[in-house]
């Protein structure tokens, strides 16, 4: 199964060919109808952070760093893990079992908290760091996907 923190590209689906992180990963022998099979909760960008210059001011700045994340539950066969990992704190955003997902008021303020995540990580994505192997991790997933 793939761990908590793995950089995913998405495979199939409305998010095909964007890149994600798996948030919590579920065993093969899932006992609900709704997820026979191995699945994982991932989070990633729908809409990513454009280009910035030094020129630009802070105000433009700040205006073309605007994401727009999603989450969902996904096959584990739809998902292509990279071998990169990041090591934000994702599982504090979606508490206990994942059933605030289903309801949307709630998976619209989670959705709130990871723009939030994401974009302060993309504005200080070398300043808070530990180690030289999670920042590679970090800037491959606000890179653009080239293939």
């Amino acid at each position: 199964m793939k761990e908590s923190g793995k950089v995913v590209i998405v495979l199939a689906g409305r998010h095909a060919g964007k890149k994600a992180i798996v948030v919590k990963s579920y065993d093969e022998n899932a006992t609900s109808e709704k997820f026979r099979f191995g699945h994982c909760l991932i989070a990633g960008i729908d809409k990513p952070a454009r280009k910035i210059t030094k020129s630009m001011s802070k105000a433009k700045i700040e205006k073309r760093t605007k994401m727009k994340p999603f989450i969902k539950y996904i096959n584990v066969r739809h998902i292509m893990p990279t071998r990169y990992t990041v090591d934000m704190e994702l599982k504090k955003v979606v508490s206990g079992s994942g059933e605030e997902l289903s309801v949307s008021e709630s998976k619209i303020e989670v959705k709130k908290t990871l723009k939030k995540i994401f974009e302060d990580r993309y504005l200080n994505q070398n300043s808070n760091v530990t180690s030289e192997k999670k920042a590679a991790g970090s800037n491959y997933f606000f890179q653009r996907l080239r293939f």
